[in-house]
């Protein structure tokens, strides 16, 4: 079930799953203002598990999943800043690979091969 609501002029949709399936995600963001830079961590780190400096692990199920949406949109600018929410799947193996956006649209870029 999803649940829409808006910040300012940003539509926010929230994706509440059951209690029951719990997801990893791959939350990586890029803040412009380092006071907003150090909140947003700040609320991550609450949730997952620093895998570099602004990505993390977090599993969550979609109660989490909604409450670390919530608290991230009350510390970003949605003009400037960028959350990305990287599905890796349920806690069990799964290779569907699903990717969300929070402020600034996530871009999707080719892959370039070097060889």
């Amino acid at each position: 079930m999803a649940t829409t609501g808006s910040i300012g002029d940003r539509l926010l949709t929230i994706d509440y799953r059951p209690p029951m399936s719990r997801h990893r995600y791959l939350v990586s963001y890029d803040i412009a203002h380092p006071k907003r830079l150090r909140r947003v961590a700040e609320v991550c780190e609450g949730f997952g598990s620093r895998l570099q400096y602004s990505v993390f692990e977090c599993p969550l199920d979609g109660m989490r999943l909604a409450q670390l949406k919530a608290a991230l949109a009350s510390e970003m600018n949605m003009d400037e800043d960028q959350v990305l929410f990287v599905s890796l799947g349920p806690q069990s193996s799964d290779a569907s690979l699903v990717i969300e956006a929070m402020g600034l649209p996530y871009q999707v870029r080719s892959r370039v091969t070097i060889v």
